[in-house]
C-alpha cells in the first residue's frame, strides 16, 4: 500500500511536468517553423537578386554607374541606358496612383459606410471580376476601345483646356504615357479597392458611435472615426497597389507607344523597365545586349525596394499613431 501510495504521488507530481515541456516543445517548434517560412521570403527575394546580377555582371562591369544616368539605348551599336525606362515606369506609376487612389478609397468607403445591402454585393463582386481580368486582354481593350477614344476625345479636350501645360502639349498619337498610367490605373483600382474595404470594415463600431454620439454628421463620421482611424491601413494599401504600377509589363507594353525618351508631355510616347524587357528579351543577341536587359531586370527590383522603403518611412515620419490618446 504505502509503495502504490509513492508511485501516485510521484505520477502526479510528473505528469504536469512532462505536460508542461510537451506543449514548450510544440510553442517552439511552431515558433521555428513559422520563422522559417517567414525567411523563406528573404531568400526568395536574395534569390532573384543574386541572379539577375549574375544575368548582369558583363553589362556592370561595361557601364558602371553610367548605365543608370545614360539615355541612349542602341542595341546595334551596344550602347545601353536605363534612364528613359526609370522614368516611363516612374511617370506611369505615378499617373495610375493619381488616377486610382480617389477612386479606390472612395469606392471602398462607399462599399462600407453607404452602399445599401442590395448593391453591396454585386458591386463587390464585379470588382473582384475586374481584378481576375487578365492583363492582355485589359491590353487589347486598351489598343481597340480606349486608345481610339483617348485619341479623338479626352486627349483633345485636355489639350484645349490645358494646352498652356508642358504636361499636354505635342502632338496626339493616342498610344502614351498618359494611356499607359490609365491602364495601370484600371489593373490597380481593385487591389486597392478590396484592401482598404477591408481596412475600413476593421474600424472599430465604437469609434462611429462616439462620433455619433458627440453629433457628428455622416461625412464628419466618415472623415473622423473611420478615415482618420484607418489612414495607416489605407496608406499600405496604396504601397501594394504601387507594387502592381511598377511591375506591370503586357497591359502597358500594348498601349504606352515603347519609345525610348525622356519627354515633358504626357501624350507622347514611353517605355517601362518590365515593357522594354517583355519586349526585346527573345530578340536580344550577343553577350552585352542580354545582360543588359537584365541589368534593367536588377534596376526595376531596385527602384520596387526603394519606393517601399520610403514609403515606410514617411508612414513613420508622417501619418502618427491612428488614434491619439483622449487626455
Amino acid at each position: 500500500m504505502l509503495k502504490e501510495s509513492v508511485n501516485a504521488a510521484v505520477t502526479s507530481k510528473t505528469t504536469p511536468d512532462t505536460r508542461s515541456a510537451e506543449w514548450h516543445f510544440g510553442d517552439r517548434a511552431f515558433r521555428w517553423l513559422t520563422l522559417a517560412m517567414a525567411l523563406v521570403i528573404f531568400v526568395l527575394v536574395f534569390l532573384i537578386g543574386w541572379e539577375l546580377e549574375e544575368g548582369s555582371r558583363l553589362a556592370l562591369h561595361q557601364f558602371g554607374p553610367r548605365f543608370l544616368i545614360s539615355s541612349d539605348w542602341d542595341p546595334v551599336n551596344e550602347k545601353f541606358g536605363a534612364l528613359p525606362f526609370i522614368f516611363g515606369t516612374l511617370v506611369s506609376s505615378a499617373i495610375a496612383l493619381i488616377i486610382a487612389v480617389p477612386i479606390s478609397i472612395a469606392t471602398a468607403v462607399y462599399l462600407t459606410e453607404l452602399a445599401p445591402l442590395w448593391l453591396r454585393q454585386p458591386l463587390i463582386m464585379f470588382i473582384e471580376l475586374l481584378a481576375a481580368v487578365p492583363s492582355v486582354i485589359l491590353g487589347l481593350w486598351g489598343i481597340f476601345v480606349m486608345v481610339p477614344w483617348l485619341r479623338d476625345h479626352l486627349f483633345p479636350w485636355l489639350q484645349k483646356c490645358f494646352g498652356f501645360l508642358p504636361l499636354f502639349k505635342g502632338p496626339i498619337y493616342g498610344v502614351s504615357m498618359l494611356a499607359g498610367g490609365i491602364i495601370v490605373a484600371i489593373m490597380i483600382i481593385p487591389i486597392i479597392t478590396s484592401v482598404s474595404r477591408e481596412i475600413l470594415r476593421s474600424v472599430p463600431g465604437l469609434q462611429r458611435e462616439a462620433a455619433y454620439a458627440l453629433g457628428a454628421t455622416r461625412w464628419e463620421v466618415t472623415r473622423i472615426a473611420v478615415l482618420s482611424y484607418a489612414k495607416k491601413g489605407l496608406f499600405g494599401a496604396v504601397i501594394l497597389g504601387l507594387g502592381r504600377a511598377l511591375g506591370e509589363t503586357m497591359a502597358v507594353t500594348m498601349v504606352i507607344g515603347n519609345s525610348a525618351q525622356i519627354v515633358a508631355s504626357l501624350f507622347a510616347p514611353g517605355y517601362t523597365l518590365a515593357s522594354v524587357i517583355a519586349n526585346e528579351f527573345n530578340e536580344a543577341t550577343g553577350n552585352l545586349y542580354p545582360s543588359a536587359l537584365f541589368e534593367l531586370g536588377l534596376v526595376l527590383l531596385g527602384v520596387t525596394v526603394l519606393v517601399n522603403v520610403v514609403a515606410q518611412l514617411l508612414l513613420k515620419t508622417f501619418a502618427g499613431p491612428s488614434v491619439k490618446p483622449q487626455h
